[in-house]
């Protein structure tokens, strides 16, 4: 079984939790998400089975797409509505136009200090493991990008925000930030995920749901939701191989390819429509395997 789907994580489940019960209705024995999402946070969670797991890496290095609601006024100690509440400012005067205005300062490139309540490591410890001891450790700042930042709607002391960011981008971190810079504090009271790389909402399925179809129709009904593995790299170039050059390929050599594009990462195809999967171009033009899939 080899395939994308496109999970709705429910809130208050683990990223891994939610895998653990997909992959138990679909009796999988490989499968692994794309990038966790906190059990506060819903929406998009892609997972992959099988052969698919390849291509894992190239889903968590994609952007991402968020609807976030800030709480103005209330600061916590994780950054969401999980924590303990740790600092309360007045947000009297405070307005929806100075709201919009602060978040243009936070488009583009800009530098976060990850939260302590992170999966980082810090001497091989989680660093949440350390804050919940009451451990706090120095983090260096890292260089995120804020592709598209918009207020959606304010109704104070909440306002909704939607957030085009690149990989690494912790979204409580931006909005304790925008909390900051408007004088009062805030943190993340509810966070919903929309977008990964090439995939949306529009596709997204509940566990629910999948429960009700693996009921109805059984196993095949559940293999009938799956996403080809291409489909999570609809935004690299594809190339088409003659058989000669698809079987040097699969022997680990690089080949050229008339018309290939001049650099970078390209999907691989054997003729019209079998995809071979993931290669890159060379200084020289040849284009070399890099992730191949295993499937006859």
């Amino acid at each position: 079984m080899n395939g994308i789907l496109l999970l709705d994580k429910p809130t208050g489940l683990t990223s891994n939790a939610a895998l653990q019960a997909v992959k138990q209705l679909y009796a999988a024995r490989k499968a692994g998400h794309t990038g966790s999402l906190d059990p506060l946070a819903t929406g998009l969670l892609p997972i992959c089975f099988g052969e698919a797991t390849k291509i894992s890496g190239f889903l968590l290095d994609a952007d991402k797409h968020y609807t976030v609601t800030c709480r103005f006024g209330v600061q916590t100690s994780t950054g969401d509505a999980e924590g303990e509440v740790i600092s309360e400012r007045p947000v009297e005067g405070l307005t929806e136009r100075q709201i919009a205005a602060a978040l243009t300062d936070f488009a583009g490139e800009i530098e976060q200090i990850p939260p302590m309540y992170s999966a980082l490591k810090h001497k091989g410890e989680r660093l949440y493991k350390l804050a919940r001891e009451g451990v706090e450790v120095e983090r260096e700042p890292r260089a995120v990008t804020i592709h598209a930042i918009e207020l959606l709607d304010c109704n104070l002391p909440e306002a909704t925000i939607r957030v085009h960011c690149s990989k690494g981008t912790y979204v409580r971190t931006l909005v304790e930030d925008i909390g900051e810079q408007l004088g009062c504090g805030a943190h993340v009271a509810a966070l919903r995920r929309t977008g990964v790389g090439p995939f949306n909402e529009a596709g997204m399925l509940t566990v629910a749901k999948l429960e009700t179809v693996e009921a109805d129709g059984g196993h095949y009904a559940l293999d009938q939701l799956l996403l080809p593995i291409e489909s999570g790299l609809a935004h690299w170039p594809g190339v088409k191989l003659s058989g000669d050059a698809a079987f040097y390929l699969r022997q680990g050599q690089p080949v050229l390819v008339p018309q290939a594009p001049t650099e970078g990462w390209v999907r691989l195809y054997e003729g019209e429509s079998q995809f071979l999967g993931m290669g890159e171009v060379l200084d020289d033009g040849r284009v070399a395997p890099r992730r191949l899939m295993s499937i006859s």
